[in-house]
């Protein structure tokens, strides 16, 4: 599989580079900032796109703006996000365009090589990977949004 690795960290990158080159994948490239995500993976097209989400300069969202474009020019890319916390909202945006081939995983799931490289694969073969702290966060938020809707309009008032 030809992956195409993007994180303003180069230990990071490098890193993903020798798990990917040790379970057989051939690593085509590494960029750190998301312009750079975006041309190389739209030169390229890679068999899995593997990004941060937060990259420069603002270390918030370029990564995930960058794979949005990506996806706009490309829309079966196959990508997996990566992320050092768990931000439950990215789902919306990361769902968005109802195609498959994506995935959203924490950085600490790399540390489990066979789980990140299946992940890799099932996310190549166009289907969807979630970190399940990622669901367990987004159930938990429902739940709550839930019970809110739940309570009368006198209710609310008192709440806030």
């Amino acid at each position: 599989m030809r992956v195409l690795i993007a994180d303003d960290s180069v230990l990071l990158r490098e890193g993903l580079a020798l798990i990917l080159a040790d379970g057989g994948h051939e690593v085509v490239g590494g960029v750190g900032d998301g312009e750079a995500l975006v041309s190389e993976a739209l030169r390229l097209r890679p068999d899995v796109v593997v990004a941060d989400i937060r990259m420069p300069p603002s270390h918030t969202d370029e990564g995930l703006r960058a794979t949005t474009r990506i996806r706009a020019q490309w829309p079966e890319a196959p990508i997996l996000l990566l992320s050092q916390y768990v931000v439950a909202g990215y789902l919306p945006e990361l769902l968005a365009d109802g195609g498959g081939a994506l995935g959203y995983l924490l950085k600490d799931r790399v540390t489990d090589v066979v789980e990140f490289l299946d992940a890799l694969e099932r996310i190549a073969s166009g289907g969807v990977v979630l970190d399940p702290e990622v669901v367990a966060q987004l159930l938990t938020r429902r739940s709550h949004d839930s019970r809110l809707a739940a309570l009368s309009e006198r209710e609310r008032q008192v709440l806030a």
